[in-house]
C-alpha cells in the first residue's frame, strides 16, 4: 500500500499542516475539502481577530514549505483576523501543495476495502476506502494507506436546548437563530440586530465577543437590547482575568464585555437552562427555561454553546471514543475541560490519536470531541507526530514536545476589528475553531 496516498479530510489549518508534514517526509498527501477554498470554515468568521499572534498559528513544516515560494512572512507579533489567516497563510499553503488539495469534494464515508466494520480479516492489510461526492453530485471511491480526519467540528454546533438536543420549537424558530458570532460590519446582518432584542446563550469567549459587538451596536441603534442567558448560577469568573490575564487580548475582551454590563447595555439571566422556544404571530419569541423562567419578546438568539464532532460518516470504521467527550479514549483524561485549560494540556501524538481501525487517526479539533480547550499549536504537534509515525520514524513520532501559553486560551472567537488607532491586543481567538470550541477555534478549526 506504500504507493497509495495518505488522505486528509479537511483543508483547514490542521489538515494543511498534516499535508506539509507528510510531504516533507516523502509521503504523498491528498487533502479532501468540501469547500471551494482552503479554510472554508475560517472564512465564515473572517471578521474576528485571533487571540494568538502569527507566530503561534503557522505550522513549522508549512512555514518551511512556504519559504520555498514567494510567500511573505506575516509580522510574527501581530494578531491576524480570520480573513488574514486565510488570505496570508492558508490559501498560499494550499497553492504550494498544488494538486495535493482537492476542493469541492465531500467525504461521505470511510471503510476498509471490501469489508464492513464486522469483518476482522484484512483490516491491517487492505487499504482504507474513502467514498466522496463532488459538487455536481457524482460519487467516487478513493483508496488510501492511511486517513487523518482533520475535518473539525464547525459544521455541527450544539443546539440551544440545555439537554444537548434542540429545544422544543428550536427547529421551527431557525430563521431567528444564529449559531456563530454575527458579523455586524455587514449592513444586512447589522440590520437584523439593530433595534431588536437579542438573547446570547453561552459562557465562553464567543459569547463575550458577541456581547462586545452587540453592545457597540446598542450605542448607535436605539432600542437594541441584549440579554445574556447563563446556565450557571452567576457571572462569577466568566469575564476572565481582566488586566491580570497573561494573554492581554483575552483580558481586554473580558473587560469590554464586563463594561457592557456596567453600562446597562446587557441584562443577565442566570440558572437558565433552555427547554423551549415559543413563537407568536408577530414573529417574536419567548425562550423558556426548564425551571419556568421566561425571556419575553425575543427577536433573535445567538447560540454559542459549543460544537461537537460529526461521526455519522465514520460508522464503518472502528473507533474507541470516550463516552463523555467523544474524543479518543486515550486523549480524554489529557483534555478534560473540567480539569484542564488549553495551557495545561499534556503533549500527545499518534499513540493517543490512533484508533482500533489501523492507520486511521483523528486530529485537530475533531480529536477533542466536545472539549473546547483546543489550540492550533496542539494540532500542529499532533500531525507532526502522526506523519513521523507513518514515515517509520518512531523515535521522532514518540518524542512529543509542546510548550503552550501558561494561561492557554480555551476556545472562542475574539472581538471584531477596531479602528486603526486601537491597540492590537483588542483581539480574540486562539487559533482554534471559534466555538466553545474553537473554540477555534483553529479553527476551527477549521476543516471540511
Amino acid at each position: 500500500m506504500s504507493e497509495l496516498p495518505v488522505v486528509i479530510v479537511g483543508a483547514g489549518p490542521i489538515g494543511l499542516a498534516a499535508a506539509a508534514e507528510l510531504r516533507e517526509r516523502g509521503l504523498r498527501p491528498l487533502v479532501i475539502e468540501k469547500g471551494s477554498v482552503a479554510g472554508s470554515s475560517v472564512a465564515r468568521w473572517n471578521h474576528v481577530r485571533l487571540f494568538s499572534q502569527w507566530s503561534e498559528v503557522i505550522a513549522p513544516a508549512a512555514q518551511r514549505l512556504l519559504q520555498t515560494t514567494e510567500w511573505v512572512t506575516p509580522e510574527p507579533e501581530s494578531y491576524p483576523t480570520g480573513s488574514d489567516w486565510s488570505a496570508e497563510y492558508l490559501s498560499p499553503l494550499a497553492a504550494a501543495l498544488g494538486d495535493a488539495v482537492q476542493f469541492d469534494t465531500e467525504v461521505i464515508g470511510v471503510a476498509r476495502r471490501g469489508r464492513d466494520r464486522l469483518v476482522d480479516a484484512g483490516r491491517d492489510t487492505e487499504p482504507l476506502s474513502i467514498h466522496v461526492r463532488s459538487a455536481d453530485g457524482s460519487e467516487d471511491r478513493l483508496l488510501a494507506r492511511a486517513v487523518i480526519d482533520a475535518s473539525g467540528t464547525w459544521s455541527t454546533p450544539n443546539p440551544l436546548g440545555s439537554e444537548g438536543l434542540p429545544a422544543i420549537g428550536e427547529r421551527s424558530a431557525a430563521e431567528s437563530l444564529e449559531y456563530r458570532v454575527p458579523d455586524l460590519a455587514d449592513p444586512q446582518v447589522r440590520e437584523r440586530y439593530a433595534g431588536k432584542h437579542t438573547v446570547i446563550a453561552g459562557a465562553g469567549h464567543s459569547a463575550l465577543t458577541a456581547i462586545v459587538a452587540l453592545a457597540s451596536l446598542a450605542k448607535d441603534a436605539p432600542g437594541t437590547r441584549i440579554t445574556w442567558a447563563l446556565r450557571r448560577g452567576g457571572v462569577g469568573t466568566t469575564f476572565g482575568g481582566g488586566a491580570s490575564d497573561q494573554l492581554p487580548a483575552r483580558g481586554t475582551l473580558g473587560i469590554r464585555a464586563s463594561q457592557a454590563l456596567e453600562d446597562g447595555l446587557l441584562s443577565v439571566v442566570t440558572e437558565f437552562r433552555t427547554a423551549a422556544i415559543e413563537s407568536d404571530a408577530s414573529g417574536t419569541h419567548v425562550i423558556v427555561s426548564d425551571n419556568g423562567q421566561r425571556i419575553e419578546a425575543v427577536d433573535r438568539a445567538v447560540v454559542l454553546t459549543g460544537f461537537r464532532p460529526d461521526l455519522s460518516w465514520l460508522s464503518e470504521v472502528r473507533l474507541d471514543l470516550d463516552p463523555t467527550l467523544q474524543a479518543p479514549t486515550e486523549m480524554a483524561p489529557l483534555i478534560d475541560p473540567n480539569v484542564h485549560s488549553c495551557g495545561t494540556i499534556y503533549p500527545h501524538g499518534f499513540r493517543e490519536l490512533s484508533q482500533p481501525e489501523p492507520n486511521f487517526f483523528l486530529a485537530g479539533m475533531k480529536s477533542y470531541g466536545r472539549a473546547p480547550n483546543f489550540l492550533a499549536m496542539t494540532g500542529y504537534e499532533q500531525v507532526r507526530s502522526i506523519a513521523a509515525h507513518l514515515a517509520g520514524d518512531q523515535e521522532s513520532a514518540g518524542r512529543v514536545e509542546l510548550i503552550l501559553p501558561e494561561t492557554g486560551v480555551c476556545g472562542g472567537a475574539g472581538v471584531f476589528d477596531e479602528p486603526e488607532d486601537q491597540p492590537e491586543s483588542d483581539g480574540g481567538c486562539c487559533g482554534a475553531e471559534p466555538a466553545e470550541a474553537i473554540r477555534i477555534l483553529a479553527s476551527n478549526t477549521a476543516g471540511q
